[in-house]
């Protein structure tokens, strides 16, 4: 065979393979290129675009939250309570006060009392927490009633079934660390005796922070009922990950309702 056929055949094999190897970087590169952007742009949406529309909704959800306090002030009603293993829970209807004894004539123990609003419909904004050592909190941020992903995109929301603020038991709101505005971005800047407002129909019930602690996301005990009144806010940890959760409690110290369950 001739020499010159074999150099050509060569020649032309290598040139293929060559063709094939830099089609293939090329695609590889432009894939890598259109992925890195996809990604970078899903990045941004979920930091900035989903932020900028939370914010953008606040300034609606205050004044629905607003209009609400109207309302639900209206359906506020006094009522006596009595301590309970699980907080100081209210005790509707009339009834013989603490450590009365009808029969004996005896001057009975006054019972204290408790101003209690009526349950938030699901989805409703109907509070308002504010953080003044916290810049993103100073001004206040919208809590909803309900944890649904919906729900967290508006506000802060309030888990149902948990005691509302500024009622004995445990308050339980939870809030975006890194997306849809970050309500609770620095929580883990808090520090005992942190002072954290929450403002409701009847008015602002101040807590107070007593710790934090990072616990696994199956760990509900946090939210639990407990005695007195708490406020427990929980965020994702650490920042930009669902891998944890980082937790607030805060007790109360001041409000409507504080010298009745603080019993001062």
């Amino acid at each position: 065979m001739d020499d010159s056929f074999n150099t050509t055949a060569t020649s032309t094999r290598a040139r293929t393979s060559s063709s094939v190897v830099v089609k293939t970087i090329r695609v590889i590169g432009w894939t890598s290129l259109i992925a890195g952007i996809l990604i970078l742009g899903f990045v941004a949406q979920q930091l900035f675009v989903t932020s900028w529309f939370a914010d953008r909704n606040q300034a609606a959800l205050e004044d629905q939250a607003q209009t609400y306090f109207t309302e639900a002030s209206a359906g506020a009603e006094v009522v006596p309570y009595v301590p309970s293993q699980a907080g100081l829970q209210p005790e509707t209807g009339s009834g013989t006060p603490v450590g009365a004894d009808p029969s004996d004539g005896t001057e009975m123990e006054v019972r204290r009392t408790i101003l209690v609003e009526p349950a938030p419909p699901v989805h409703q904004a109907f509070a308002i927490i504010r953080v003044p050592t916290i810049d993103k909190l100073k001004d206040g941020w919208t809590v909803v009633e309900g944890v649904t992903r919906s729900d967290l995109k508006n506000g802060a929301g309030h888990m149902p079934h948990t005691a509302l603020p500024g009622q004995p038991g445990n308050a339980v709101i939870s809030g975006h660390r890194t997306t849809y505005g970050a309500p609770f971005h620095d929580f883990d800047q808090l520090e005992p005796g942190d002072i954290i407002e929450v403002e409701t129909a009847i008015g602002v019930h101040t807590y107070a922070v007593r710790e934090t602690e990072i616990v696994r996301p199956t760990e509900l005990w946090v939210t639990e009922p407990r005695d007195g009144a708490w406020l427990t806010l929980t965020t994702c940890d650490p920042k930009f990950s669902s891998r944890r959760r980082l937790v607030v409690f805060a007790e109360l110290v001041d409000g409507p309702n504080a010298e009745a369950i603080l019993g001062a």
